[in-house]
């Protein structure tokens, strides 16, 4: 004969183990910091040797919180905007959140609006922007009103960046860099046209070309794809008096390379390339690529950290964090030289 399955063990199993109430059970499995820690060890330790998992549906109807942080982004394969996610997703983690993300496929403000109902609808406790939309509209400000939100990208009226990293401060030092190194042509491939980090790049290679009298030569435009970056190394490589290339990303510039290699230019005897972000894959380039690092992981996890201090001034339970702003730092390689 089958026997039935024993029941899963309940939060009144758990304080009669540990000779408490099940009301005290219910303050420390939700982090209430008024409880002894004796008494705090006593009930953690009577919930796993019992095997309990509180319910999460139970303990939001408790507690009013789902502990779930809603994400939207723009869906694409680059490998720099999976290590902003990655962070997002660890610091989370490490504060006790589970994260939802919502992908949408373009930057209009009717696929934003339906990206932030289908979070507001799934109960999320806030909301973080990881697009990078200029423009908003009254629906979006009274969905972000609804929630604590942060932004990463744009700044949203009614959210608030969430990290501080100068994007043009970023293209300065780049292009600084291949000036010092006695170049005086030097070209830009960026990335597309409807993105802030595309249009600060730009100030920021205009600014440090016109701040040395040099000329400023027509931007190319990429999508961060390698892909892209190799369609405009085809164009830029046959071009003799390129000397030298700032590319918006570490991605492009790996393509760019390829495609200037392939014309039989040589990096960096004849052509000089830096990139932005330094992801993990810069350093095996060929050559070893100069960039500028831009900390993604770090940024998603200070986006986390803003929206959970945010969150506990909304009466939440979590310990608030806000660091300051990411400075952006050049990373010396192999894929420049001077001239």
């Amino acid at each position: 004969m089958n026997q039935k399955p024993s029941r899963a063990p309940s939060m009144r199993d758990v304080a009669q183990l540990a000779g408490v109430s099940a009301q005290t059970v219910s303050r420390v499995l939700s982090d209430h910091p008024n409880v002894q820690p004796a008494t705090r060890q006593s009930v953690k330790e009577a919930a796993r040797s019992l095997g309990y998992r509180r319910n999460a549906t139970a303990r939001a109807l408790v507690t009013g919180r789902s502990n779930m942080i809603g994400v939207i982004t723009l869906s694409t394969s680059s490998y720099s905007r999976m290590t902003l996610i990655v962070g997002i997703e660890r610091e989370a983690a490490a504060r006790g959140y589970s994260v939802t993300f919502v992908s949408i496929t373009n930057l209009s403000a009717r696929s934003l609006e339906e990206g932030l109902s289908r979070l507001v609808a799934q109960g999320v406790d806030g909301i973080i922007t990881a697009i990078p939309l200029q423009d908003s509209t009254t629906e979006v400000d009274n969905l972000l009103a609804e929630v604590p939100s942060v932004a990463i990208d744009s700044p949203l009226p009614a959210g608030e960046q969430a990290v501080t990293f100068d994007q043009a401060q970023a293209a300065r030092l780049a292009v600084e860099h291949l000036i010092s190194c006695g170049h005086t042509n030097i070209w830009h491939v960026a990335g597309p046209k409807d993105w802030i980090e595309s249009e600060t790049r730009i100030a920021g290679w205009r600014d440090a070309l016109e701040a040395a009298n040099l000329p400023v030569p027509p931007e190319l435009f990429g999508d961060w794809s390698a892909e892209s970056g190799y369609r405009s190394g085809l164009i830029l490589g046959r071009m003799p008096e390129v000397t030298a290339v700032f590319v918006a990303s570490d991605e492009m510039a790996f393509g760019l390379i390829t495609a200037v290699k392939e014309l039989g230019r040589r990096v960096p005897e004849d052509i000089s390339v830096v990139g932005i972000d330094d992801i993990e894959l810069a350093p095996y380039c060929a050559p070893p690529l100069t960039t500028v690092r831009q900390p993604l992981e770090e940024i998603g996890r200070q986006a986390v950290r803003q929206l959970d201090s945010e969150l506990s001034e909304h009466g939440g339970t979590h310990s608030s964090g806000q660091a300051g702003p990411i400075v952006p730092e050049l990373i010396l390689r192999s894929s420049t030289a001077k001239r």
